[in-house]
């Protein structure tokens, strides 16, 4: 008889987040734990998402299960594992700790945005909690052959595995640099980390205990959210004063843009809009374009070219140079929406913005989903003028739609939108405006060109459809990740 098949066990990961999208959302960190565990369960890996049991995610918890009692670490308290499916169906196993996560407000700040006192303690028991799963002790039947801790809020599970003595493999991916989690060095033993730990080797930053730093030095890899700013962040000033571990690490460390979630951004299928579309019959894209202007108090016309932005409103995302350029933006003339929340001066210097030129402005403060989705397929032209941008979706979302970007050149935007120069044209390969100095001149040349191939509908069209044959879907990034995991599990 033929000897049996034995099918290898599949690769488990142990995902390790602070958010998750749709159960809570602050930024692109809890898309990407909502869309790429599923992207990896398609390529075979089985997946858990780690997170805390926060307060806001009781309604979702109805059908929770709890898995095992997760011990005291000194100061860090006892606590409750549970598990529960996310809508995608991936396990999510939770920290449940009333004492740290279950209050009101958001998971990094209270109602009038000031950071949780206790952040260090709170984060530091998902990254201690992330340890203790390292080895099946627990008795769950399932351990993790790699740990992938994701931003600063997870980044010392690296160092409690590594100083804890346990050897499975583990991952750190910066999703943006900007923000290290920094805390007083006297923290040191809140967080139960030996006195040995507090150094250059290791979690020590100016004097200070840095968790990305931590998770940067004692992590097995490092993944960063697109190739150019694997690159970037390895000299200053985007490497924020950590380019000297990055670029030692250099051999470690791997670019890989992040994808979209495909079915949730589908300009055929969005139910958010009033008319869909597809890039063989884009006609949905005008009445989305006139049910916008509606929304947004603007002159229906569907002459004018439509710009648009989505965003947080700080000065990385390149506000000032939009407002800059609004007396040129009159002359053209041109239209632009916004939605965003963030600096108090800039929300207000672009509420008054449209109070003073409500035909040429609209700014709505704050954050719609269905808002956000109708002004990717009604805009004709996005505008993401960051000064440095990790990876970025909305330019992602905007090409699937049929908007064209205009992007500064860096980071995840250079990545993913190729500029209409005449050769990108010939070969089909141009899918939006990318312009190199993040200035309003330099911003105001690539609207100009953008405005003035609009006029042109034939190249916009071509324009249109590149954007939209683009493969933004996760497949791609999980088998890079997956390329990742099995190296460093077959080396363990």
């Amino acid at each position: 008889m033929p000897a049996p098949i034995v099918m290898p066990a599949p690769l488990r990961v142990l995902f390790v987040v602070s958010e998750c999208a749709p159960w809570i959302k602050t930024g692109g960190l809890a898309d990407v734990a909502a869309a790429l565990p599923p992207a990896l369960e398609a390529c075979g890996v089985d997946v858990r998402v780690l997170m805390p049991a926060y307060g806001a995610l009781q309604p979702h918890l109805a059908h929770s299960r709890v898995l095992a009692r997760l011990a005291a670490h000194g100061p860090l308290p006892a606590s409750t594992l549970i598990e529960a499916p996310l809508p995608s169906g991936v396990p999510a196993w939770l920290i449940e700790a009333p004492a740290l996560y279950g209050r009101a407000g958001g998971p990094y700040v209270d109602a009038q945005g000031e950071a949780w006192p206790d952040n260090v303690r709170r984060f530091g028991a998902l990254a201690r909690g992330a340890a203790d799963l390292a080895r099946d002790t627990l008795g769950l039947g399932w351990a993790p052959d790699v740990i992938h801790a994701h931003d600063w809020q997870a980044a010392l599970a690296p160092a409690y595995v590594r100083l804890g003595g346990d050897r499975v493999p583990t991952v750190t991916t910066v999703h943006n640099l900007a923000f290290q989690g920094l805390f007083p060095g006297d923290t040191l033993g809140a967080l139960g980390l030996p006195p040995e730990s507090f150094s250059m080797h290791g979690v020590e930053y100016f004097g200070q205990v840095s968790f990305l730093k931590a998770g940067l030095y004692y992590a097995d890899a490092i993944t960063t959210v697109s190739p150019s700013y694997a690159e970037e962040i390895q000299r200053a000033p985007l490497g924020m004063g950590l380019e000297g571990l990055l670029a030692e690490r250099r051999d470690a460390l791997t670019g890989i843009l992040n994808g979209i979630d495909t079915t949730v951004w589908d300009p055929a299928r969005d139910p958010h809009l009033p008319s869909r579309y597809d890039a063989l019959a884009l006609g949905g894209k005008a009445a989305c374009k006139r049910a916008l202007q509606a929304r947004a108090g603007l002159p229906l016309d569907a002459d004018v070219p439509l710009l648009a932005m989505v965003s947080r409103l700080t000065a990385q995302k390149g506000v000032d140079l939009v407002l800059a350029n609004l007396d040129a933006l009159a002359e053209m003339p041109a239209q632009l929406v916004v939605l965003g929340t963030g600096d108090r001066a800039l929300e207000q210097a672009l509420a008054a913005a449209a109070q003073a030129r409500p035909e040429l402005v609209s700014a709505a403060i704050g954050f719609d989903e269905a808002y956000a989705h109708l002004i990717e397929a009604g805009a004709d032209i996005f505008l993401m003028p960051s000064r440095f941008e990790p990876c970025g979706m909305n330019q992602m979302y905007s090409q699937r739609y049929g908007t064209v970007p205009v992007v500064h050149g860096t980071g995840g935007l250079l990545d993913s939108v190729v500029d209409c120069a005449p050769a990108a044209l010939a070969d089909r390969s141009a899918t939006g405006f990318v312009f190199r100095e993040p200035t309003p001149e330099a911003l105001l040349e690539a609207i100009e060109r953008a405005v003035g191939t609009y006029r042109n509908r034939r190249t916009w069209r071509a324009l249109q459809h590149n954007g939209m044959a683009r493969d933004f879907s996760w497949t791609t990034s999980a088998r890079k990740y997956l390329e990742i995991y099995r190296g460093l599990a077959a080396g363990a």
